[in-house]
């Protein structure tokens, strides 16, 4: 069973994709980058802005497939400077159980999409 999910209302996609994918048990969400949850503009903020930014747009995607955090399995982040590593740590922990972190890549690269510094991807579990 294949669910394709998109949020009416909110973070309008600049390209051809869904927001998010649920396969079965697990849920594919796609990448998001710092965008105006109104408008889809990438706002060129510092890091920090950029990557709580980009948590909150997880966050709104999560909430409006029905699941959280709480049930993430796997994270990808791209950056575009791994100066901005710690920082990025530092904001992207602050959204996780510390007891229950998922597994997780990171990975620099020379740019994104709407020339944002960040950006996450999420594999989500939600079976029982």
């Amino acid at each position: 069973m294949l669910e394709f999910i998109t949020l009416p209302d909110a973070l309008p996609p600049v390209a051809p994709y869904s927001h998010a994918v649920r396969a079965g048990d697990f849920l594919f969400v796609t990448g998001q980058l710092a965008e105006d949850a109104d408008t889809g503009e990438v706002l060129k903020l510092d890091i920090e802005a950029q990557t709580r930014q980009v948590m909150e747009n997880l966050k709104r995607v999560l909430t409006h497939a029905g699941t959280s955090f709480e049930n993430v399995v796997m994270v990808r982040i791209f950056v575009t400077d791994f100066r901005y590593y710690e920082i990025v740590n530092q904001v992207y922990a602050s959204y996780f159980n510390q007891a229950r972190l998922p597994s997780r890549t990171t990975v620099g690269i020379t740019a994104l999409a709407g020339y944002g510094d960040v950006e996450i991807d999420l594999i989500v579990y939600c079976g029982t």
